[in-house]
């Protein structure tokens, strides 16, 4: 059993999820939020998942019969309480001493969804137990990397679907990562007691490029894991429209429009810009999920209207995580819970399946600053 998570209070000054980021700054040490804040590159693609949204206004509805106004979307066959899921985060002790039994407890208590990392920092079982019985919750997926030995991928497997995990998460955009500055600089190290605990000792990694391409992953590898295992799987990294044509046609069950939060490479396209492109590719063959940049309930609504079906909330929850603990990461998923039911409300959408791209245009520009110092 579990000990009894940390109790702690939410502070005064949290009204979105943004304000949760200056607090985790002051919480986590140098060495933390290196890893957790940083990006590949200068951090163009970054701040382009970011200004992507932004660059998309809503165009409200009125007098639309939104009474009967609910969250509840389908995946993979089911039936959720809400479009919002917890990002794959790796070392969430890092963050907090509850790591991601913090984050799976509340993100089951606001009825979202919860993918758990493979580089936990808890046991992947350890993480489900306490929440995969809570008939309230959101999808428990386990997310997985592609490991160069087979065997211990195939028992990662085995364990997650003996714990109850409902999908396979595989992340397929990371087999050779673009060096982060700011871990450089900050002479990033895991601290004593924290691991990635679900992942086999690793021999050392191949010094050169040549030898990481050597142990990427292709096509025949995603197929080879289609014929092991029953569970879903969900093929997250994807942004080109022909790579999510080609994973429809080797049986995968969804796909997840994402560029890592920009930790991977710099200068691709938001994954706002791609999400559109991708679901015209597949029309409808396969459901689209999408993250990068989720910030507000405004910028849910605006990616069910591009055509994902759910979203995948990163960086925010882990600032609360850091500031909070479960308490933090309840308030933030509810937060924007709640900011989405106000903006489907004020768009006439009482179902998330309502949003489409009739509900977009072109944001306009941001205005200058009025010299005067007044509101006109």
């Amino acid at each position: 059993m579990s000990a009894p998570l940390a109790l702690q209070q939410i502070p005064p000054d949290v009204f979105s999820a943004g304000d949760y980021e200056a607090h985790a700054r002051r919480a986590l040490d140098a060495n933390a939020w290196a890893y957790f804040s940083s990006h590949a590159g200068d951090g163009l693609t970054l701040r382009a998942n970011r200004a992507a949204w932004d660059g998309l206004a809503l165009l409200p509805r009125v007098l639309r019969p939104v009474q009967g106004l609910g969250t509840a979307c389908t995946l993979l066959g089911r039936e959720w309480p809400s479009p919002l899921l917890v990002a794959p985060m790796a070392l969430q002790r890092l963050a907090h001493p509850d790591g991601e039994l913090a984050t799976a407890v509340a993100a089951s208590a606001q009825g979202a969804g919860m993918v758990v990392s493979c580089e936990a920092s808890l046991l992947l079982e350890d993480v489900a137990a306490p929440v995969r019985g809570n008939a309230g919750r959101g999808p428990l997926w386990f997310q997985l990397h592609f490991l160069p030995d087979r065997g211990a991928m195939l028992e990662l497997v085995r364990r997650a679907e003996a714990a109850g995990y409902e999908a396979l998460v595989v992340t397929v955009d990371a087999a050779v990562r673009a060096a982060r500055g700011a871990e450089q600089r900050a002479g990033f190290r895991l601290p004593p007691g924290i691991a990635r605990v679900n992942l086999p000792p690793q021999g050392p990694a191949p010094s050169d490029l040549r030898g990481l391409l050597s142990q990427a992953p292709g096509w025949d590898d995603l197929g080879w894991l289609r014929g092991q295992t029953r569970l879903p799987l969900v093929l997250k990294g994807v942004l080109h429209p022909q790579d999510a044509c080609e994973a429809a046609a080797l049986g995968v069950d969804a796909i997840v429009v994402s560029n890592h939060g920009g930790r991977t490479l710099d200068g691709v396209p938001a994954t706002a810009v791609m999400l559109p492109r991708v679901a015209d590719a597949l029309g409808g063959r396969l459901p689209l999920l999408v993250d990068g940049g989720i910030r507000h309930g405004t910028d849910v609504l605006k990616a069910l209207a591009l055509g994902a079906r759910a979203v995948l909330v990163g960086r925010p929850v882990l600032w609360a995580l850091a500031t909070a603990g479960a308490a933090g990461v309840a308030h933030v998923l509810r937060l924007l819970h709640d900011e989405l039911e106000i903006v489907m409300a004020r768009c006439g959408c009482s179902a998330p399946d309502q949003a489409g791209p009739g509900l977009l245009v072109p944001a306009p520009p941001p205005f200058p600053p009025n010299p005067n110092g007044d509101m006109t």
